[in-house]
């Protein structure tokens, strides 16, 4: 933690039951600092919509996090939080700008029988432009896709720039294709859509050089 904390943040807790997905009303959240468990700082209860008030926390200045500085831009607190039926839960290093509020959603799993001698601890790693991280490993920017063996689930969606129209039902083989801007093919997909105020057709529709019109081939 920084040596001096001029500056003041402010945290929110929200809390919900896992099990039934719902916010939990009256559940107790303790906020100390980073490692002090004996330390309260403060002592909250959860609303209806299973939200704490916004607790003022001391931060350091906001001139540590407006560039690279040797002082940590934020400060670091525990929050325990504890509800009847419920395993408790201790968030170590919630981390508190100046002049911001952060918020902390915690879900708390329900009793079964078995409770544990410490409260389940869930701890936030440094934030990434100040904790010591290894590098990135340098990727290529575009990669090969796989050998296809039929369908192929890509990592992540791709818009492609190209899409092949075939100009007639899908059963005709006869019918021409055309290589057709990917962007122009939506518009015109669009601008039918918009006329007809019907679903979507599955089969092509016409492209006069690039010009989208809304007629059907």
């Amino acid at each position: 933690m920084p040596p001096d904390l001029p500056a003041t943040g402010r945290l929110q807790v929200d809390v919900m039951a896992i099990d039934i997905a719902k916010p939990i009303t009256d559940a107790v959240v303790l906020v100390m600092p980073r490692g002090q468990r004996n330390n309260i700082l403060g002592e909250l209860t959860t609303d209806d919509s299973g939200q704490t008030y916004t607790i003022d926390l001391p931060s350091p200045s906001a001139e540590y996090s407006l560039q690279p500085s040797d002082i940590k831009p934020y400060s670091e607190y525990d929050v325990s939080i504890s509800y009847d039926g419920y395993e408790q839960v201790l968030v170590q290093g919630v981390q508190i700008l100046p002049d911001t509020v952060s918020y902390q959603d915690v879900a708390l799993n329900p009793l079964t029988g078995y409770e544990r001698e410490y409260p389940e601890t869930i701890t936030i790693d440094e934030h990434t432009l100040w904790g010591d991280f290894p590098p990135k490993i340098p990727e290529a920017e575009v990669k090969p896709l796989p050998p296809t063996t039929g369908l192929v689930v890509l990592p992540e969606p791709v818009v492609p720039e190209f899409v092949v129209v075939h100009m007639g039902m899908p059963a005709n083989t006869a019918a021409q294709r055309f290589w057709v801007p990917f962007k122009d093919y939506v518009k015109n997909m669009t601008c039918k859509n918009h006329l007809n105020r019907k679903k979507a057709s599955p089969y092509a529709v016409f492209l006069y050089y690039g010009k989208p019109s809304c007629n059907m081939i």
